[in-house]
């Protein structure tokens, strides 16, 4: 490509001789472009002297195209279409139109749902769209704005916020809580029906992890139901089927529906949080830095 500069001079005559050309006149490509009709002359003339042919024949008030200026034409205009097509693509994904939250899909549909009339509220122009994942996905190579990930806020390449605690309680139908038989101790907890989170990539605590935590060791606590999405496990605890972790953040909004009743007494803080993260490498568009704050300012109140 480094050659480019000796064959047209300078990429600005490509355009200009492309608007003459098109419209058949340098005046007429002079007024779409805003320039002087002589600027428009002196830039074909620069580009024949570089490509030593002739591209236009002139006339008075008239120039028409050689046979060069014919096959120089399409080639301009073709390129000159793709270059615009492509800078229209990039415009659009820096005015970022949309705005991409990766979450799990019980966080998408237990916290971020029944708070989405707030954000169209506060924000009617923004268009966000939740995208769940089993995964934790890479945000830059998937062109994704924000994501929700648990753990300790230190992930390489990101910026992050924590958002909540992550704290755990046991949860239950109203029904199969009334119905436990002497949960006055955590021990007894261990002779109910629990329902297991077992995620196939990401690592989640487990039942075993919160009873140790509570001084209980080296029991069998693989009994029950098991589920590979925390969501199923939260449906699955509200149709009645035992007892569930209940991450605070998520199942706030199910004990005040009464769907859900918990032990907050038992609840485990394991020193991790629930964290909004972004690229470190990518600058964040208008509208994302909006969401960013929103989630922000709503995970306070």
């Amino acid at each position: 490509m480094q050659d480019i500069w000796s064959l047209i001079h300078s990429p600005r005559n490509l355009i200009v001789f492309e608007a003459a050309a098109r419209l058949g006149s340098f005046t007429k490509a002079a007024d779409e472009m805003n320039m002087q009709q002589p600027s428009v002359s002196a830039a074909i003339k620069q580009l024949e002297q570089a490509l030593g042919v002739q591209l236009f024949q002139r006339s008075h008030r008239r120039v028409t195209l050689t046979a060069a200026g014919e096959r120089m034409f399409a080639g301009v205009s073709r390129g000159l279409s793709d270059i615009r097509t492509t800078a229209q693509e990039v415009r659009h994904m820096g005015l970022s139109e949309h705005v991409t939250l990766s979450t799990s899909s019980a966080f998408s549909y237990y916290w971020m749902m029944p708070r989405m009339a707030d954000l169209h509220a506060t924000h009617p122009e923004i268009d966000l769209r939740l995208q769940s994942s089993d995964r934790e996905p890479d945000l830059d190579a998937e062109n994704i704005s924000l994501a929700i990930r648990l753990g300790n806020g230190n992930w390489p390449g990101y910026h992050s916020v924590m958002i909540a605690e992550e704290i755990i309680y046991p949860v239950a139908n109203p029904r199969v809580m009334a119905a436990a038989k002497n949960l006055r101790s955590i021990p007894n907890l261990m002779n109910e029906r629990l329902i297991h989170l077992e995620e196939p990539v990401r690592e989640r605590p487990t039942w075993a992890q919160w009873f140790s935590h509570h001084g209980i060791h080296d029991r069998d606590i693989r009994a029950g139901l098991r589920l590979n999405d925390y969501a199923l496990v939260l449906q699955a605890a509200v149709a009645g089927e035992g007892f569930a972790f209940g991450w605070d953040h998520i199942v706030r909004n199910l004990l005040d529906r009464e769907l859900l009743v918990a032990r907050k007494d038992w609840a485990w803080t394991t020193g991790n949080g629930i964290y909004l993260v972004w690229s470190q490498g990518k600058p964040l568009s208008d509208n994302a830095k909006l969401v960013r704050d929103w989630i922000i300012a709503v995970a306070k109140t």
